[in-house]
């Protein structure tokens, strides 16, 4: 390696010396111990409250309350995935409107986005389940559309608007009109970039729909709750939550596999990969041009 390759490689950042090095083991060691020391604490908590016990977990293995947890886990996954489906929509449709090249159209869409996404999810879904009398499901997927559509409008608009300016000019230097702008150049380079932010607004849908159970919807959650509030099985908080969070995690993992695969996929597609263009020399003539 070259001097200069080697000043670049450390330009941004100092290679630790044998000191710095001693420090970072140090650090390294003490945090792992705190860790493992954490996790030793709450295991002896669990065994000394005797959350271990077969009394505890006995629930699980009827097929009742398998049935139960499944019916449970269903009803979130259709709920998430209706809340998903048209919080999209309507992020994209509340996004265009902030675009609008038309004043009432930009301040009604930006009153919309504000308004709903400075209103807590719970009131929301409260407001329409008693005040309107809706029913759970439809309750709960709108409380959850009206936020997160509203979070992604503007995380649309944002992805757009960091599309290099250079790339809506030339496009509309060549003659395309505004919406063969938006869908053949704008959107494509943004998706990208806003992946990430969509994908983690779609897990606090996911979160969220753990909601339902206060307006009564039959969620995950809910099963769990009826579980553990059962006197016959002496209260298995504890064990139900150890169900439960992990299925959470899961799921909300699935998803993030999910946008990296489609990140990946971006990345290999064609469609989506820059080109470099050389330089033309002074009097060369563009490709197509007569």
């Amino acid at each position: 390696m070259t001097a200069t390759a080697h000043e670049e490689s450390t330009a941004l950042y100092d290679i630790p010396g044998p000191a710095a090095r001693k420090r970072h083991f140090a650090y390294g060691a003490f945090s792992t111990l705190l860790i493992l020391g954490l996790a030793g604490w709450i295991l002896y908590l669990l065994f000394d409250t005797e959350q271990f016990t077969a009394t505890k977990w006995t629930p699980f293995e009827y097929e009742g309350i398998q049935e139960l947890l499944l019916t449970g886990l269903g009803n979130t996954l259709k709920a998430f995935a209706m809340a998903a489906v048209l919080s999209l929509v309507l992020g994209t449709v509340l996004a265009v409107g902030r675009l609008s090249d038309h004043k009432p159209v930009r301040w009604l869409a930006t009153l919309i986005v504000e308004f709903f996404r400075a209103m807590p999810v719970l009131v929301m879904i409260f407001f329409i389940f008693v005040a309107l009398k809706v029913h759970p499901l439809p309750a709960l997927v709108a409380g959850l559309t009206l936020y997160n559509g509203s979070v992604l409008a503007e995380v649309f608009r944002s992805g757009i608007n960091a599309v290099e300016r250079g790339q809506r000019e030339a496009a509309f230097a060549l003659g395309m009109r505004k919406t063969q702008v938006m869908t053949h150049v704008l959107v494509p380079q943004a998706v990208r970039a806003m992946l990430p932010a969509i994908i983690s607004q779609l897990v606090v849908a996911l979160k969220d729909t753990s909601l339902g159970y206060l307006i009564t919807y039959e969620e995950f959650l809910h099963a769990g709750k009826l579980i553990a509030s059962n006197l016959d099985y002496d209260l298995p908080f504890i064990p139900v939550v150890m169900v439960i969070s992990p299925i959470y995690i899961g799921m909300c993992m699935l998803l993030s596999w999910f946008a990296t695969w489609v990140s990946k996929r971006q990345r290999r597609s064609p469609k989506t990969e820059a080109v470099d263009v050389a330089p033309a020399e002074p009097g060369t003539l563009l490709p197509g041009a007569q």
